[in-house]
């Protein structure tokens, strides 16, 4: 594979997409890269975003924490609160449009698996139906002492950060049901109070297809992308899926763009320049 050229892998996994019945969509943190958004790889990166976590000497995985909406919750809904404004303001890459309008040509659908939490993929247009977000929504909520499993949209929560503190302003949502603080529904490090019943249906409806899928012995292809080895949700949800469908995996990754197999393809590059070049060919042939 590391022999064969860019142009050739961009033709072989053309080929593949426009044979395939089915389209499985795997995303990490580097599909909205070219969004603009930071993937947080590493204290470096994440500190580059957040200086005021970088001059406190907090990374990631202690932010990112129900711990921190405990005894800091200023803190933690200034680094939640930014980053739901700013997934808020985001635009798509036109890779998600790429994306789209694989799977609209796809005779049995398509499929989004997804670590991320920032709900780009149904901005772009996909149906909710269609998308399972397997570390949750930032743009839903719960309650931080879980006395419903029911969570609701953040719609109505319009977070102020202080972007020399990362910390929320004005005050932050409480559940409805109880009036303690809320949290967003998404899996954090070291969490035991998720709520996962949203992501578990959307997980029922995966398998749902995919068991349709199955039944009618489709030829699926799966595209991944951005997603690495440190937090493998996504790599291992693509192998699993290349396994049991007898597929081939497009693996799109600048980073880590190694392959399980060598039917598999490896485009070591951006998201939005291995799609638009995938797409190129689909156009002309």
């Amino acid at each position: 594979m590391d022999t064969e050229s860019i142009d050739f892998r961009l033709q072989k996994a053309a080929d593949l997409i426009a044979d395939a019945d089915s389209l499985v969509i795997a995303a990490g943190a580097g599909m909205g890269v070219d969004s603009g958004l930071p993937d947080f790889r590493g204290n470096e990166g994440f500190w580059r975003t957040y200086p005021a976590l970088a001059r406190a000497n907090l990374n990631f995985a202690e932010v990112a924490s129900p711990r921190t909406f405990e005894e800091n919750p200023r803190l933690a809904w200034g680094f939640y609160g930014h980053r739901l404004s700013l997934y808020r303001k985001t635009i798509p890459h036109a890779g998600f449009d790429i994306l789209r309008r694989w799977a609209e040509r796809m005779p049995l659908g398509a499929r989004v698996f997804t670590s991320n939490v920032d709900g780009q993929f149904q901005k772009a247009g996909f149906s909710e139906d269609q998308i399972h977000e397997c570390h949750g929504s930032i743009h839903h909520l719960q309650c931080i002492n879980q006395c419903t499993s029911t969570v609701w949209s953040a719609d109505g929560f319009d977070p102020e950060v202080d972007d020399e503190s990362c910390c929320l302003l004005n005050a932050p949502p409480l559940c409805p049901h109880c009036g303690a603080l809320a949290r967003p529904n998404v899996l954090m490090f070291n969490d035991s109070s998720w709520v996962e019943d949203r992501t578990q249906s959307q997980a029922r409806l995966e398998s749902t297809w995919l068991a349709k899928i199955a039944e009618n012995q489709a030829r699926v292809v799966v595209v991944e992308i951005g997603a690495g080895t440190a937090i493998p949700s996504v790599r291992r949800f693509s192998h699993r899926i290349s396994h049991e469908f007898d597929g081939c995996i497009i693996r799109i990754n600048p980073r880590e763009p190694q392959v399980p197999s060598s039917r598999d393809i490896s485009l070591p590059s951006g998201s939005l320049e291995a799609l638009c070049g995938i797409d190129a060919i689909l156009k002309s042939g």
